[in-house]
């Protein structure tokens, strides 16, 4: 981040703006909806602030700028059409340890004025650091119709309540279950819906009939290949609420920003032949924290039932009397195929797909290789770089083609994709050649040669 993002109490705190024209005139504006006293110092006023001045709502210097006139200021905005005074006004404030705002210069600003979403006492900001205010605009724009305009009545309501809640949960976790209830059901419908005196006498029973905490539950979600804007609705919004995220290697790092900021962590692994946690220590941890009361986010990479591991982890759920959900992923073999422009069937190359793991569990590769050697088939191997030379060579001794096209997919659809393509023949030395590393995905088939005229995700060279 280039700026961190806060927000700042300006209540009955002396506010300083440098300038008086229109730009200045709605500077004054958003400092007094905030509570800030304004003082304007400028030569002259444009109309809107000398109507603000006759109703005695800002205090006015007439005067050129002087350092002296900040001594005093919590916030400074300089807004003249003098470079030259915008630059003074910057260097005295930074002097003096106050924040500034030079409009339209975000080299001379310590903070960025955002594109604001008032639903007070909710409020949204979007800023671009000053690079482009026109694409936060369109962002806030955007934000705006998700957020209802009652939702300040919602955020006034959870207010009026706040301690009457505190004081019947006396655990955090217990409250935070609570409101999220409350904030995300048919109470906040009510609120949306203008019906306060109904949703008053909701919330009243609500907190009559609450009861002690009971079992928390678990939700096996799937992270998707890496992009986040591939994450289900349903999968971000569990990835929102959770308590806590057990998360593997596998789900990158943008996704995971994307998890509740103040959910605890946990680690468990999940690399070949080097894991963090066993597979049977994780499914005791789920079993655990969700006896403690917690929701428990479950994220895997890709799809949760797709060589993921899900199954075994559900089944101790159930063995348990653990509640939880599934949430599918996009997987690694569909976001690979899809972002390298390589379709997994296609009705001139392939009229059948296979998912093959590159490892088993007793950590040998003794696949049904007659089975995968079919004509019109396209084989997609998980976790195979380690070996692709047994797999060419497995292909090639049960009869397949030594031409057959095929690609190595490495970190698909992240800005660190690369792409291998080659045959069963020279792939094993494009290996040993390239810098690839894993996550990879290995595709095999007709369908891999599609890939130069399909191809429209290209953060990197694909080597041939």
């Amino acid at each position: 981040m280039d700026f961190l993002p806060i927000f700042i109490n300006i209540r009955n705190r002396p506010c300083v703006v440098i300038g008086g024209g229109e730009v200045a005139s709605r500077k004054v504006s958003l400092l007094q909806r905030a509570g800030g006293d304004v003082t304007v110092v400028s030569p002259v006023l444009c109309t809107t602030l000398k109507q603000q001045l006759d109703n005695k709502t800002i205090i006015f210097i007439e005067a050129s700028f002087a350092a002296s006139q900040l001594d005093k200021a919590a916030l400074v905005i300089a807004c003249t059409d003098d470079a030259g005074v915008n630059k003074a006004v910057h260097e005295a404030a930074v002097l003096r340890n106050i924040p500034v705002n030079v409009v339209d210069n975000p080299h001379l600003c310590t903070f960025i004025m955002p594109s604001i979403i008032d639903r007070s006492p909710i409020v949204a900001a979007v800023s671009s650091g000053g690079i482009s205010p026109v694409l936060a605009r369109i962002v806030r724009t955007r934000l705006e119709t998700l957020i209802p305009e009652a939702t300040g009545k919602l955020g006034q309501l959870a207010a009026d309540y706040r301690d009457r809640v505190k004081a019947k949960f006396s655990i955090v976790n217990e409250r935070r279950v609570f409101w999220e209830n409350v904030l995300q059901g048919p109470i906040a419908e009510m609120v949306f819906a203008g019906q306060d005196r109904k949703a008053r006498h909701a919330i009243d029973e609500e907190l009559q009939n609450a009861g002690s905490m009971k079992t928390g539950e678990v939700y096996l979600v799937g992270g998707g290949p890496g992009d986040p804007d591939l994450l289900t609705f349903r999968a971000l919004r569990l990835m929102q609420q959770a308590d806590v995220i057990v998360h593997d290697r596998l789900v990158s790092q943008e996704v995971l920003d994307l998890c509740r900021r103040d959910a605890e962590m946990i680690y468990v692994g999940k690399e070949r032949n080097k894991h963090t946690l066993q597979q049977e220590g994780i499914n005791e941890l789920l079993v655990r924290l969700a006896r403690e009361g917690k929701r428990v986010c479950r994220l895997k990479g890709g799809d949760p039932f797709i060589f993921g591991r899900g199954g075994e982890e559900i089944d101790t759920l159930v063995d348990e009397g653990i509640p939880f959900q599934v949430v599918p992923g996009v997987t690694a073999a569909s976001g690979a195929a899809s972002y390298a422009g390589i379709p997994l069937t296609h009705r001139d190359y392939s009229q059948s797909v296979v998912f093959v793991t590159g490892h088993l569990k007793d950590g040998t590769s003794n696949l049904n290789w007659p089975g995968l050697v079919q004509p019109n088939q396209t084989l997609v191997f998980y976790m195979g770089l380690v070996g692709v030379e047994a797999i060419c060579k497995g292909l090639i001794e049960h009869g397949m083609s030594k031409d057959m096209p095929m690609s190595l997919v490495q970190k698909a659809t992240t800005r660190d994709q690369k792409i291998l393509i080659g045959t069963l023949e020279n792939m094993p030395e494009l290996v040993k050649k390239s810098a690839i590393k894993p996550p990879t995905l290995i595709i095999v088939g007709e369908v891999v040669s599609l890939h130069d005229k399909l191809n429209w995700f290209e953060p990197e060279r694909v080597e041939h």
